[in-house]
């Protein structure tokens, strides 16, 4: 107990005398992942396997958290040999082993990779492969009771994107909804489907198309502080569960149908061309390196494309910046077009070696 205490001493006089050389004050470091886990409580885990996450949400560090800034930049007093390796392999397109990641709510902490996090950072990385473990907050908090349930709820249904709820006990009737779901597959397919099959399928013909039209309907202005998927939960409910049909708008209540099969089928016999207002542009920026003397050639192909708005051949260590407009469909994620666009039409054409994509987050444009 004793030799526990004075460790903790220790520990704490080690980091007062890291922030006093440096001249900075805790919270312009990068967070701590034990003292996070020791205010949340959060001492039950679950592995969670590999996925991708967003750069953004990466906060802190298990154990260097005092080596890099609250933006996750390299301290000065750090070598910085081995970060500029890594931030040249990420820029020319090299794939890195996925870092390992410790989970808080929708925050990570970096256990292995801290390098490759603050060079991802630093070059504007949207996303990158992580092996996750969950630790699950276990204060009975309204934040904390609301994202355990979405935390099993993304447990069984393993859905692409996370589903955000502001509302607790919610989440019970999208189990509900699947849980239907498979019943009718299983009853149009005459075979065995799994819960997380039936989730996927879900997703993509009922909930996202849903949420497409809610949010063209522009009905979300009316509720402050609520998501899509809170409509989405409130406007199913009513329409599929308690047979309450309401007025939502011209645009909803023209496409919406009593029943939630019902409306798949609509919208999986839905064209583009019938429903124009819920057509959306998508802006992204993809920078390009290409192989010696054929980025003039390349950059022919690329401005042939339709989706192509410009095209630029640039100085330093990217050869090509390249601006284009996709349109989304009924049924994709903005993820999924442009990586069926980067993909097919442009990592398909010969002398391109690496992309990076950047998709704009706040814009502001002056009128011409």
């Amino acid at each position: 107990m004793a030799i526990t205490f004075l460790k903790s001493i220790l520990i704490k006089f080690r980091n007062k005398l890291v922030n006093a050389s440096n001249g900075r004050t805790r919270d312009q470091f990068a967070k701590s992942f034990k003292e996070d886990q020791q205010k949340e409580e959060a001492f039950d885990h679950k592995k969670r396997g590999f996925s991708s996450v967003s750069v953004e949400q990466i906060v802190g560090s298990v154990g260097r958290y005092h080596d890099f800034d609250n933006k996750f930049r390299l301290m000065q007093h750090m070598p910085s040999d081995r970060f500029k390796v890594i931030r040249q392999a990420m820029k020319s397109g090299k794939r890195l082993p996925p870092v390992k990641l410790y989970q808080i709510r929708d925050e990570y902490y970096v256990l292995d990779g801290n390098h490759r996090i603050a060079a991802a950072k630093e070059i504007g990385l949207l996303e990158i492969d992580a092996e996750i473990v969950e630790f699950i907050p276990s204060k009975d908090t309204l934040e904390n009771i609301l994202y355990r349930e979405k935390s099993e709820f993304n447990e069984i249904a393993r859905l692409p994107h996370p589903i955000n709820l502001t509302e607790v006990g919610q989440y019970i009737h999208l189990i509900k909804q699947i849980s239907k779901h498979q019943e009718f597959l299983k009853h149009e397919t005459k075979k065995s489907v799994s819960f997380e099959s039936a989730a996927k399928d879900w997703y993509q013909t009922i909930y996202q198309p849903l949420n497409d039209i809610i949010n063209q309907g522009g009905l979300i202005e009316a509720f402050p502080g609520r998501t899509i998927a809170d409509l989405y939960t409130y406007i199913s409910i009513h329409q599929w569960d308690n047979q309450r049909s309401r007025n939502y708008g011209s645009t909803i209540d023209r496409i919406l149908t009593d029943n939630m099969e019902e409306f798949r089928k609509k919208m999986s016999n839905t064209k583009e061309i019938e429903y124009p207002e819920m057509q959306r542009g998508i802006t992204a920026f993809i920078l390009i390196n290409v192989k010696a003397k054929s980025e003039f050639k390349i950059m022919d192909k690329l401005y042939a494309l339709k989706e192509v708005q410009e095209v630029h051949s640039v100085h330093g260590e990217i050869d090509l910046l390249v601006k284009v407009m996709l349109t989304r469909d009924l049924l994709s994620s903005d993820a999924e077009i442009i990586g069926q666009f980067v993909h097919n039409k442009v990592r398909s054409i010969s002398g391109v070696t690496s992309t990076v994509t950047l998709i704009p987050g706040v814009s502001r444009m002056k009128e011409k």
